[in-house]
């Protein structure tokens, strides 16, 4: 068998990945900071992209200024006397050299500048600090060295009496006593063992005792999480404005009061877009509030340039055009989803998290009318405020189960239904995973296997019915 070359011809149809259209996809998928970010350097390296500059109210753009009528003739005995200047011996302490003369004399007399870097206090050197300085006696003072080593580093307790007890050689009264004192420390309700607990003890060290607010505190903080506010007003027969006062206060107090002093960076999220509902509609705007108003400089373009400049110019004038049509393009795609997403689960959106219901990006792609790696990409670290709070797009998809009317329901429902039962549970007989399943059949019609519960209950951080109990004994 011998081996030879042939010519032959063939048609074939292939997507070639041009730079423009790997600049949309990119963008696609960027954050709102990493857009920023993007836009900054390409207006950092394209002369031809600039940012459009919009003038105050009441404020006129004044003209350029002629270069005949703004600068004055210098002579030449002036500019003689401007060369030879002895401009240290002017300009005295603000000059170059004796500032850094200064800046070194400094140094040597004080040291480094790390020698004036202050350590963030931790939670634990801050509340030693206020313990020696308490009027408690050695053998409280141990016990309270003991509280403060168990905390989490929210602040919260999450050691029994018990156990502390064991630790420090005392009694459960004992220990009780000297953690009464420790939650009036700054800051004040550190060392509850639940959220209750530490709100409660916030609320009576301000003398916030009113009944009904430390009732909404104990009983009724989920329905608070939820929004059920028509829920509240029915149970309590109150008037609306004495139970929206308590609500804001409640809303005052700090539920983790431990968190300023933890090392871990707070991340705030600006949210891509706003929901906002008018009677029975709902209205979307984007948040386009920090980017740039992006335009074309053809101020170059009028001027004759040579030919390699020109074709420079020319392609960055294509890279700024490509680069504005794709930000128009992203700004197109995220809404039109958004758009999807409202109309589709507008029941969330009135009634809140537990009436999601199950969305694939299938269902968004076809219905928008792009690929479903463009839904992927549009939706990745993308957040929408809603009147229930700042979610992520992501969020609203999930698979779902059937209901016995043949109905579907989201998984995020189910987890927000166990998370429910739980909080509203007896503590002296917590509900165990089997019967946690046969509450959601009777509550959701919903048929779900018990390995599926302890599955949403782990995600959900819930510990099981045994350590529950021993919790709260």
């Amino acid at each position: 068998m011998s081996l030879q070359f042939t010519q032959n011809l063939k048609l074939i149809q292939q997507l070639v990945m041009t730079p423009q259209l790997q600049q949309a996809i990119k963008l696609l998928q960027l954050s709102k900071q990493e857009l920023l970010e993007s836009i900054q350097q390409a207006l950092v390296e394209n002369p031809l992209l600039e940012e459009r500059q919009v003038p105050a109210a009441g404020e006129e753009q004044s003209p350029p200024v002629r270069e005949q009528e703004g600068l004055q003739r210098i002579d030449v005995q002036e500019k003689g006397l401007l060369k030879n200047a002895e401009w240290d011996d002017y300009l005295g302490v603000f000059s170059s050299r004796s500032r850094q003369a200064k800046e070194k004399d400094f140094q040597e007399r004080t040291g480094t500048l790390e020698n004036f870097h202050a350590n963030k206090p931790s939670l634990e050197s801050h509340l030693h600090w206020q313990l020696s300085l308490s009027d408690l006696d050695t053998r409280q003072k141990k016990i309270g060295e003991v509280i403060i080593g168990n905390l989490s580093s929210d602040g919260y307790l999450r050691s029994t009496a018990q156990e502390i007890g064991e630790q420090a050689g005392a009694s459960p009264e004992e220990v009780e006593q000297v953690l009464g004192e420790i939650q009036l420390f700054d800051p004040v309700g550190i060392a509850g063992r639940s959220v209750q607990e530490c709100l409660l003890v916030q609320a009576g060290f301000h003398g916030l005792d009113d009944p009904l607010l430390v009732r909404l505190i104990r009983d009724h903080l989920p329905d608070i999480e939820n929004g059920r506010f028509k829920e509240l007003v029915q149970e309590f027969q109150e008037d609306p404005e004495r139970l929206q006062t308590c609500l804001e206060t409640i809303k005052s107090l700090d539920p983790r009061p431990g968190m300023g002093f933890s090392d871990e960076e707070v991340i705030y999220i600006s949210p891509d877009a706003f929901v906002f509902q008018f009677d029975d509609d709902f209205n979307i705007l984007l948040n386009d509030e920090g980017l740039p108003d992006l335009q074309i400089n053809a101020s170059y373009l009028e001027k004759n340039q040579d030919p390699g400049a020109a074709e420079y110019l020319k392609n960055k004038l294509q890279e700024a055009e490509w680069l504005v049509k794709s930000l128009q393009q992203r700004q197109k795609t995220l809404y039109k989803v958004l758009e999807y997403i409202v109309e589709y689960q507008a029941e969330f959106f009135r009634k809140g998290p537990q009436y999601l219901k199950p969305m694939v990006l299938k269902d968004v792609a076809g219905a928008v009318g792009v690929h479903e790696s463009t839904v992927s990409r549009i939706t990745t670290s993308k957040y929408v405020s809603t009147p229930f709070g700042i979610f992520d797009l992501k969020f609203f998809f999930g698979s779902g189960l059937a209901t016995g009317n043949g109905a579907h329901i989201s998984s995020e429902s189910i987890r927000l239904a166990i998370k429910r039962l739980v909080a509203a549970e007896d503590h002296r007989k917590p509900l165990s995973d089997e019967k946690i399943v046969e509450l959601l059949l009777k509550e959701l019609d919903v048929q779900i296997a018990r390995r599926t519960v302890a599955k949403y209950r782990v995600h959900l951080k819930i510990p099981s019915s045994k350590q529950r109990k021993s919790l709260k004994a």
